[in-house]
Formats: C-alpha cells, sequence, structure tokens
C-alpha cells in the first residue's frame, strides 16, 4: 500500500480532496475485481472461458451504455481521434483482458490479486514510454516497492 501511495502521489491530496463518492467507487472497484476473478474461477469449471467472456464483455457493455453519457458516446465515431479510441480498446482493453483471463485458468485466484497490483506500475511505465511524462523520485521508490512487495508475495505463496 505504500509503494502504491507512492507511486501514485495520494499522499499530496488533502481530506477535503477526496469525497465519499470517490471512496465508495474504489471500494466497489476492489469489491468487483474480487467477485470477478472468484466468479471466473467457479464459472470456468462449468462453461467455456470463451462464453464466460461474451457475458462479462456484454454486461460491460450494457453497464457503458445505461452509465455513460450517449452523446459523447456517439460523437466518438466522427472524431479525428478514433483510431487512439480502437486502439486503446483492443489492446488496452481487449489483448489484455482475454490474457489476463488465459492466466488467470491456471492460477490461484490468491496469486493472481498479488500478480495484478503490477498495474500502477505498468501504467506509470506506459505514461513514461509512451506518453512522455516524467516520475518523481518518491514515484520511483513507489515503484520499486510495489515491485519487491509483489516478487515477495508471489514467492512466499508459490512455496507454501
Amino acid at each position: 500500500m505504500l509503494g502504491v501511495a507512492l507511486l501514485t502521489g495520494i499522499y499530496e491530496i488533502g481530506a477535503d480532496d477526496v469525497s465519499l463518492i470517490a471512496v465508495g467507487a474504489g471500494l466497489l472497484s476492489g469489491l468487483c475485481y474480487t467477485i470477478f476473478i472468484f466468479g471466473f474461477k467457479y464459472a470456468a469449471r462449468h462453461d467455456s472461458p470463451q462464453a464466460i467472456l461474451v457475458v462479462a464483455f456484454t454486461v460491460l457493455i450494457t453497464v457503458i451504455i445505461w452509465l455513460g453519457d450517449n452523446e459523447q458516446i456517439l460523437a466518438v465515431p466522427g472524431t479525428p481521434s478514433w483510431p487512439l479510441f480502437a486502439v486503446l480498446g483492443v489492446l488496452g482493453a481487449g489483448l489484455s483482458f482475454i490474457l489476463y483471463i488465459l492466466g488467470l485458468k491456471d492460477t490461484a485466484p490468491a496469486v493472481a490479486s498479488i500478480v495484478a497490483m503490477v498495474e500502477p506500475v505498468t501504467a506509470s511505465l506506459f505514461g513514461v514510454l509512451v506518453l512522455n511524462e516524467s516520475l518523481a523520485v518518491l514515484q520511483i521508490i513507489g515503484m520499486g516497492l510495489v515491485l519487491a512487495t509483489v516478487t515477495a508475495l508471489n514467492v512466499s505463496s508459490s512455496t507454501q
């Protein structure tokens, strides 16, 4: 947690900047992720991963359409940046999700949740390498803490 706090810079945010909606969204995000991991492991024993992915994708699209701003959603194809949306969707969501599901098939949920903690590190590296962002010293220390913790927990869980 300390590594993620340093990496994201959340220590710079005051108490007034954190709303009840933000806290609720964060907690719901973690709950949904947990339900997905355990739900997929359970469902994979009873059906094919492809069928499960179709159901998950359908639910995702339904939620996005229900909660999204339809005017903005419909405006995307008319923008000059639509190829970027497509690439980000295919690579950032589609391909990574498929690879994640394939890896989750043969991985215990506890190990998968530990390895998923590397996500802030990869997102930060993407920002540095692709978007020309920079990291402060504390963010680099945070990245190192996250990687060290994930490695230690992964080694610890694989020896048990």
